[in-house]
């Protein structure tokens, strides 16, 4: 039987029962329907399971396996929830749903370009005088004015330049002496600025591999070897590193909350994950071989060397790891209260707890070294962490914040067969979305009132209990998130979504699709080093290119992305 014919019959047996008005009858009735609900789902998932098992039977059998063909609409079960969002924050602005886009004829909300006016933003290199041609035209014609018209154009040409340096020799010292080049080029070989320069920007920003990097020299002349690009990246760029420590720190300084996700990455044939760590400032990239919440404490101390107490906040902490009583006795009999370990100090006291597993040492591992970071000042301590419910992420920061956009999603993953549900679902919806409307509306003016209501709205719809038991799992989960969802209610600047981090997540994605993985640990560095500094000076308004070509060439004439960044803030604060 398929889903509609059981669908139809579903219903026709619903009304039937509702007719008899029998209560009984009725309350059975939902509880075989929400079986229903899950045996249908667990027979879809199985299929596709099933389908899975049988494409890997084929390609062991040197056959090919179910084409994935990918379909040319999107699916109704895309669980993206940025239509929703657009259209709320379109409500809170008091804008009609047309400001976000209109609706087409199935139904989706497609985004409406609002063009910016381009002829501000464009640098004018030249004026040209556009003669009228006055032949066979009347003789009294009186100038009155110019009509401007701006066409932008590039130009791209070689500057390959021959330097005669002058030699001389000095007889009575036996000494030869040769004019020195100029300071762009002294030093660097036989390629110039702009070549340096613009490696970092093809691979970077236009997401080139070093193969068509070659291509583009290639097509303008310019004899170039691929060894040469490969090694320029991984080795000539070394000052970039201490650039983007300094953003980092700098951006971690300028605001009081921070954004942080992942994404994978592949290194030299191993999988890692990138991790990005932004505000509105700064976006920054860190690739790990983990990303446990060690991993995520590191990059938030941009590596520095971790270091472990055992004070009473690691000793909180470890209650909420539900470490035994019995391990406890013995942590506390091995470990030294309040004094700062290094890393081998500390693996020295924890090798002589015996009765200690793995997962234990880590926990204690991670309470230790979660103690030190909160209370250290060598480094900016990251106080509100805005990120996704994954568990790396959790009690690394004094608050943690998350993202209405990926609760939102697990709704979204909830496909009801019977039309009973889906409206119910629906319902629901509109509820939770009229709902982050109030709270963007908050944010732009916060009061004591608005904040006691929320407060009070948020128990109210998420204690909702209905006739499909799935949505009320759901509903239940987000209620035990009251405290991070609504740390806006503090902080009303604080985002309400994680959308910054999961766009430089995307960054890195792209960079993944070209160049599939990076080959060393120097070429991984300097990846995330200038996809760091590009994505920062993105949001400061800085042209990459000419950033890059002021370093590379020695000039230091712009000032750098982290003084941007301080001065961007306080002129926030003004």
């Amino acid at each position: 039987m398929n889903i509609q014919k059981l669908q139809a019959e579903i219903i026709a047996i619903y009304q039937e029962i509702a007719e008899l008005k029998i209560s009984t009858a009725e309350t059975i009735l939902k509880k075989l329907l929400n079986i229903i609900e899950r045996l249908v789902g667990n027979q879809q998932a199985q299929e596709i399971e099933l389908q899975e098992l049988r494409d890997e039977v084929n390609r062991l059998k040197g056959e090919q396996g179910k084409p994935d063909i990918k379909p040319s609409k999107k699916p109704d079960g895309d669980i993206s929830s940025e239509t929703e969002r657009k259209e709320a924050e379109a409500n809170a602005n008091n804008d009609s749903i047309t400001d976000v886009g209109a609706a087409d004829s199935e139904g989706e909300i497609k985004k409406k370009r609002q063009r910016d006016k381009k002829l501000p933003k464009i640098k004018i290199d030249r004026e040209q005088i556009c003669s009228l041609n006055k032949d066979g035209l009347p003789d009294d014609l009186i100038f009155k004015d110019y009509q401007d018209v701006v066409i932008q154009n590039l130009i791209i040409k070689t500057d390959n330049v021959k330097y005669r340096r002058e030699v001389y020799y000095s007889p009575s010292q036996h000494k030869t002496y040769l004019a020195a080049l100029p300071v762009g080029v002294q030093g660097q070989g036989e390629y110039g600025c702009g070549i340096r320069a613009l490696i970092p920007i093809l691979k970077s920003e236009a997401n080139m591999s070093e193969k068509r990097i070659l291509g583009f020299f290639e097509n303008f002349g310019i004899v170039i070897s691929p060894t040469y690009i490969s090694r320029q990246w991984t080795h000539g760029y070394d000052l970039f590193h201490q650039e983007k420590s300094e953003l980092y720190r700098t951006g971690l300084m300028a605001s009081d909350y921070a954004n942080m996700d992942d994404t994978s990455a592949r290194v030299n044939g191993v999988n890692q994950y990138c991790q990005i760590v932004c505000n509105q400032f700064f976006t920054a990239y860190f690739t790990t071989p983990k990303k446990d919440r060690l991993s995520a404490l590191a990059v938030l101390t941009n590596f520095t060397p971790t270091q472990y107490i055992y004070s009473p906040h690691a000793r909180t902490l470890l209650d909420t790891f539900n470490l035994s009583n019995k391990a406890r006795v013995a942590v506390d009999a091995q470990l030294p209260v309040d004094v700062v370990l290094d890393e081998s100090q500390f693996n020295a006291h924890l090798a002589k707890i015996d009765l200690l597993g793995s997962r234990q040492r880590t926990h204690v591992a991670e309470a230790c070294a979660i103690a030190y970071y909160q209370q250290q000042t060598d480094f900016p301590v990251v106080k509100t962490l805005l990120a996704d419910d994954a568990p790396q992420f959790k009690l690394l920061t004094l608050y943690l914040a998350l993202c209405w956009i990926h609760d939102g999603r697990h709704y979204k993953k909830l496909s009801p067969i019977l039309p009973i549900y889906q409206d119910i679902l629906h319902d629901f919806l509109g509820q939770y979305w009229r709902y982050y409307t109030e709270l963007r509306k908050y944010q732009k003016e916060p009061t004591p009132e608005k904040k006691r209501w929320l407060g009070e709205q948020f128990d109210q719809i998420f204690a909702t209990v209905t006739d499909y038991d799935d949505l009320n799992d759901r509903i239940a989960k987000t209620l035990a998130k009251k405290t991070e969802l609504l740390r806006v209610l503090e902080l009303p600047h604080l985002p309400l979504h994680n959308n910054a981090a999961e766009l430089g997540a995307r960054v890195q994605a792209r960079s993944r699709d070209v160049s599939f993985q990076t080959r060393s640990g120097r070429g991984t560095k300097i990846k995330d080093a200038f996809m760091s500094i590009n994505q920062t000076a993105v949001k400061l308004g800085v042209s990459f290119y000419d950033y890059v070509y002021d370093r590379v060439s020695g000039q230091f004439k712009l000032p750098s992305l982290a003084d941007l960044i301080t001065q961007t803030a306080q002129g926030l604060r003004v």
